[in-house]
C-alpha cells in the first residue's frame, strides 16, 4: 500500500516551505482592499483583489503602528508584510506589517523620517507646548480665503463670541509655494501679537495636505510667541503641524470651538457668581448683624452701669430687708420687755414700800437682812416710800415665824 499523509502533515510542509522562502517572508502587495472588518480585539481582516484574484490578509493588534490612516473598502493600498500558512484550514494569508495608500508610500516615508527626526530634535516636546487662553479678543487664522475652513472658522467663533476680531492671513495650502505662504502667515500673525493662531485647511489626500508636513513650518509654529492651533484635514489627517502646534484639533470647526470662549456661558457665568455673591454677602451680613446684637444684649448684661444700677437695686432691697428685720427684732425685744417689766413689777422693792415694808441699811451703807447683822447702839437707816430714816438700835429680839423658819428684824 503507498504511504498516505495526514492533513496535518501536509499542512505542515507546505507552512515549512513558505518559511524558507525568503521572497514570500517580505513582501509587498498592491490591491483594493475588500471585506475590511475591525475586531473588537484590535485585529484588522480584509482582503486585497485586482482583476485576476483575492488575497486574504490580516494586520494584528501590535502592527496597527504602521497604518497612519483609516481604512476602508474600495482604498487602492500598498501591503507590506509576510505570506504563511494558517495550518488550521490550510489556507495562506499575507500577514499585514505595514499599509499605504497607493501612490503616497513614497511621501509617508518621508513623512515618518521627518517626524522622527522633528521629535529627536525636541520638536514636539510637551514642555514646550503653551496653553491656549481661555479668553481672546483677537484671533488669527492661516488659511485658503475662499476653502470652507475659514468659514466654519469665522461662522462658529461669531457665534461663540460676536465681538470677537478674526484676523485672516490669506495663505496658500496646496502645491507650490504653499509652505512658504504659511510660514508668512504664521510670522505676521504672530508679530500683530493676535491671542490665538488657527492654522489648517480641509481634508484632503497626503499629496494635498503636504505643505503642513514641511520642516519650515513645523519650525515656524514651534519658534512663535503666538500659541498655535493646528486644524489640518478631518480627524483621522495627522501632519508634522499637528505635532509641532501647541494644541491639535481634528478639524477647523473644533479648531474655532477650542480657541474661542462661549461669550453666552461666560455672561451667565458671571451672573451665577454674582448672585452666589450677593446671597454669601446677605448671608454674610445677615450672621453678623446677628452676632452684633448678641454683642449688643450681653454688653447691655455686663454693663458697669447696669451692673451698679443692679447692685444699688440689690443694696435697697437688703436695706429693706434689714429695716424689716430690725423693726420686728424691736417689736419682739419691746414684747418681751413688756413681759419682763410685768414680772418686775411684781418683785418692784418700791411697790413693797408702798404695801408698808422698809428697807433697812447698816452705817456702811448694806442692806440688812438678819438681826445678827446689827447690834444694840449701831446706827442703821431705814428707807421707805418717800424718804429714810435713820435711827439707833436699842434692842434686838429674835422671833421664830409661823413657816418654822425664824424671822430677823
Amino acid at each position: 500500500m503507498k504511504n498516505a499523509y495526514s492533513v496535518g502533515q501536509v499542512n505542515r510542509y507546505v507552512k515549512n516551505m513558505f518559511t524558507q522562502d525568503y521572497f514570500l517572508r517580505k513582501i509587498n502587495v498592491r490591491g483594493e482592499v475588500s471585506n475590511c472588518k475591525y475586531h473588537p480585539s484590535g485585529h484588522i481582516y480584509f482582503s486585497l483583489k485586482d482583476e485576476t484574484g483575492l488575497l486574504r490578509c490580516i494586520m494584528f493588534a501590535g502592527d496597527r503602528r504602521g497604518l497612519a490612516f483609516s481604512m476602508k473598502d474600495g482604498d487602492k493600498v500598498i501591503v507590506g508584510g509576510s505570506l504563511d500558512v494558517y495550518e488550521k484550514d490550510g489556507s495562506y494569508r499575507l500577514y499585514a506589517k505595514e499599509i499605504t495608500l497607493e501612490g503616497a508610500g513614497i511621501l509617508y516615508e518621508r513623512f515618518l523620517a521627518l517626524k522622527q527626526e522633528l521629535e529627536d530634535m525636541g520638536l514636539f516636546a510637551q514642555e514646550y507646548k503653551q496653553p491656549i487662553p481661555r479668553y481672546i479678543k483677537r484671533l488669527g487664522v492661516v488659511t485658503a480665503p475662499s476653502g470652507a475652513a475659514i468659514q466654519d472658522i469665522r461662522n462658529i467663533s461669531l457665534r461663540r463670541n460676536p465681538y470677537l476680531q478674526i484676523i485672516l492671513y490669506p495663505a496658500l495650502v496646496q502645491g507650490e509655494g504653499a509652505a512658504e505662504s504659511i510660514v508668512k502667515g504664521i510670522q505676521m500673525l504672530d508679530s500683530i501679537h493676535v491671542d490665538v493662531i488657527i492654522v489648517g485647511r480641509g481634508g484632503g489626500s497626503i499629496e494635498d495636505l503636504w505643505a503642513f508636513n514641511e520642516e519650515i513650518v513645523a519650525r515656524a509654529i514651534f519658534e512663535c510667541s503666538t500659541p498655535v492651533i493646528s486644524a489640518v484635514g478631518h480627524e483621522t489627517d495627522f501632519t508634522i503641524a499637528d505635532f509641532a502646534a501647541d494644541l491639535r484639533a481634528p478639524t477647523p470647526s473644533a479648531a474655532a470651538e477650542l480657541a474661542v470662549d462661549d461669550y453666552r456661558s461666560v455672561v451667565e457665568s458671571f451672573s451665577y457668581y454674582r448672585d452666589r455673591f450677593y446671597r454669601a454677602m446677605s448671608g454674610k451680613t445677615d450672621y453678623f448683624s446677628s452676632v452684633l446684637r448678641n454683642y449688643q444684649t450681653k454688653f447691655s448684661y455686663l454693663s458697669p452701669l447696669n451692673r451698679l444700677r443692679e447692685q444699688k437695686q440689690q443694696a435697697a432691697d437688703y436695706e429693706d430687708t434689714i429695716c424689716q428685720a430690725m423693726r420686728e427684732k424691736i417689736q419682739e425685744n419691746r414684747h418681751r420687755l413688756s413681759v419682763y417689766l410685768e414680772r418686775f413689777t411684781g418683785l418692784s422693792p418700791l411697790r413693797k414700800l408702798n404695801q408698808g415694808f422698809g428697807y433697812v441699811e447698816n452705817a456702811q451703807r448694806k442692806t440688812v437682812t438678819s438681826v445678827k447683822q446689827v447690834k444694840t447702839g449701831d446706827t442703821i437707816y431705814v428707807s421707805l416710800t418717800d424718804g429714810t430714816i435713820e435711827t439707833e438700835v436699842r434692842s434686838i429680839k429674835t422671833e421664830e415665824r409661823t413657816d418654822g423658819q425664824p424671822e430677823q428684824s
